[in-house]
């Protein structure tokens, strides 16, 4: 049964012609997985329940720490020191009730990430660490559920989709394996604003694909350059040799 629309809330998804009733009825429906409730997490998170998404998952195992509020909007400074995705929860909630919010407070790993994305639409990746990008991937891949993932450090920004089919890229086939110089925006830093635009976009292409709209980042990598304000996409193909692939 598809679900009943809010007129007044939605009304300016309502009157695109790329979404529109039925689009807005597939947003909610849509169960989407959101994987670090952090700098991309709580931007995408936002944008995705204020526009309307059936079920948002949020999964991580941290707490809310003073320095993470120079960017991570989704908290408040009375919220220091406790679950970022309890926290996160609520304040989804507040802003649409309408929206379910799950929040699930461990780390994702390859032991249990095909459980903790099991039955879900759409996976959002916006983790700070490879490992667990990996493992996202690969249960994303192997459940046949596409991803979108973001990641930034300094002042440049990437947003793309994989796994969107059968012969699509993987997260893989563009990082076969953690780089060697990796670096985190803990040790390299961040500008605060960056997470809010690089996850904004991420949100923007969950709704895409959800609707159906335009043209999506499948095959396709967004880098974005915040300090010459300026981006550009590359062109990205299954990589027959790659790591990902052929475990799937």
């Amino acid at each position: 049964m598809s679900p009943s629309i809010d007129i007044e809330r939605f009304a300016r998804h309502i009157v695109l012609r790329e979404i529109g009733g039925p689009g807005q009825q597939a947003l909610g429906r849509a169960r989407v997985v959101i994987v670090g409730a952090g700098g991309l997490g709580a931007p995408a998170s936002l944008y995705l329940a204020a526009a309307g998404v059936g079920q948002i998952t949020l999964i991580d195992p941290d707490t809310v720490s003073l320095d993470n509020l120079q960017r991570q909007i989704l908290f408040r400074t009375d919220d220091v020191g406790q679950s970022k995705v309890e926290t996160g929860a609520a304040a989804l909630q507040a802003l649409n009730p309408g929206t379910r919010v799950r929040p699930i407070q461990t780390s994702l790993e390859s032991d249990n990430a095909a459980e903790l994305l099991a039955g879900a639409d759409l996976v959002l990746d916006g983790c700070d660490n490879f490992e667990t990008r990996f493992a996202v991937n690969a249960a994303s891949r192997a459940l046949g559920i596409p991803l979108i993932s973001g990641a930034l450090g300094r002042w440049d920004g990437q947003v793309s989709m994989f796994n969107a089919g059968p012969d699509a890229p993987c997260y893989r086939c563009w990082v076969p394996e953690i780089p060697p110089d990796a670096e985190t925006c803990a040790r390299v830093g961040v500008v605060g604003a960056l997470p809010g635009l690089i996850g904004s976009m991420m949100a923007l292409e969950a709704v895409k694909h959800i609707c159906g709209a335009g043209e999506t980042l499948d095959g396709r990598i967004l880098l974005f350059d915040g300090l010459a304000m300026e981006s550009r996409t590359v062109r990205l193909k299954r990589d027959p040799d790659c790591p990902g692939c052929r475990a799937s």
